[in-house]
């Protein structure tokens, strides 16, 4: 099985995530995810499992309706989740693979699901996701884009620490339309606290799926699903989907 690449921002550049993407600007689609969960399976719905929970940003928001059990594939961004989430379970394993022999009312994968960039790595992610849902439990799936609404487009963002800074420009492009992945760029600058500044960058190859693909797998798996509009302010009405699953009994 391919491993995971070592990618800087998730390991030797994680202490600075919160200021890369900050806690609080995932406020209103926490209440989206939970909203969802919740409606989607049996009560009582008071344990939740996320996988690829990077620094807990989710969790820091869903932490009051949930007892959430986290997990990574990057000791270090699981540190940070540790520092923002010290009240959670955190536990380090690959979303494609691990196994913790128990199951959950609701199982969550955000956009870490965007790592995997074959069908095959798919399939294995919603499976280990099914296998930890318990019957009449519900699981949610947030991939970035679908096939069918990706656009190339660009974005930016960071803010100020404590005496120290970042700000980063990202770039979303699809080399080549006739595969599963599309690219993000990211270009990194980084203010330490005596004033000097560097810059990091570096590709992240992401998947790209179709609605029926993913619906496809998601029934083969087990789960009843649907797919359903992501609703937040920020965004236009139809440009990014959800997959909200049910476990049967």
């Amino acid at each position: 099985m391919e491993i995971f690449p070592p990618m800087k921002i998730y390991s030797e550049l994680a202490k600075w995530w919160p200021l890369f993407s900050p806690a609080e600007e995932y406020a209103e689609e926490a209440v989206f995810y939970q909203r969802e969960l919740v409606a989607a399976g049996e009560p009582p719905c008071r344990t939740l499992l996320e996988l690829g929970s990077g620094g807990g940003n989710n969790a820091s928001h869903m932490k009051a309706r949930f007892e959430i059990t986290l997990t990574d594939v990057s000791e270090a961004m699981l540190d940070v989740s540790r520092a923002l989430n010290p009240e959670c379970e955190h536990l380090q394993g690959d979303m494609r693979e691990i196994r913790l022999g128990r199951t959950f009312d609701c199982v969550f994968i955000h956009d870490a699901i965007c790592y995997m960039t074959t069908p095959q790595d798919l399939r294995r992610a919603i499976d280990t996701a099914f296998v930890h849902c318990r019957p009449g439990g519900s699981a949610l799936f947030a991939p970035d884009h679908l096939r069918e609404n990706f656009a190339s487009s660009t974005d930016h963002g960071g803010v100020d620490g404590d005496g120290h800074g970042l700000r980063f420009l990202e770039w979303q492009w699809d080399p080549d339309p006739a595969d599963s992945t599309y690219s993000v760029e990211y270009a990194v600058l980084l203010r330490e606290t005596d004033g000097s500044v560097r810059v990091e960058a570096e590709r992240h190859d992401e998947g790209l799926f179709g609605r029926d693909e993913w619906l496809q797998m998601l029934s083969d798996a087990g789960f009843e699903a649907r797919c359903v509009p992501f609703d937040h302010s920020e965004l236009a009405p139809g440009t990014y989907e959800v997959f909200v699953c049910r476990r049967p009994r």
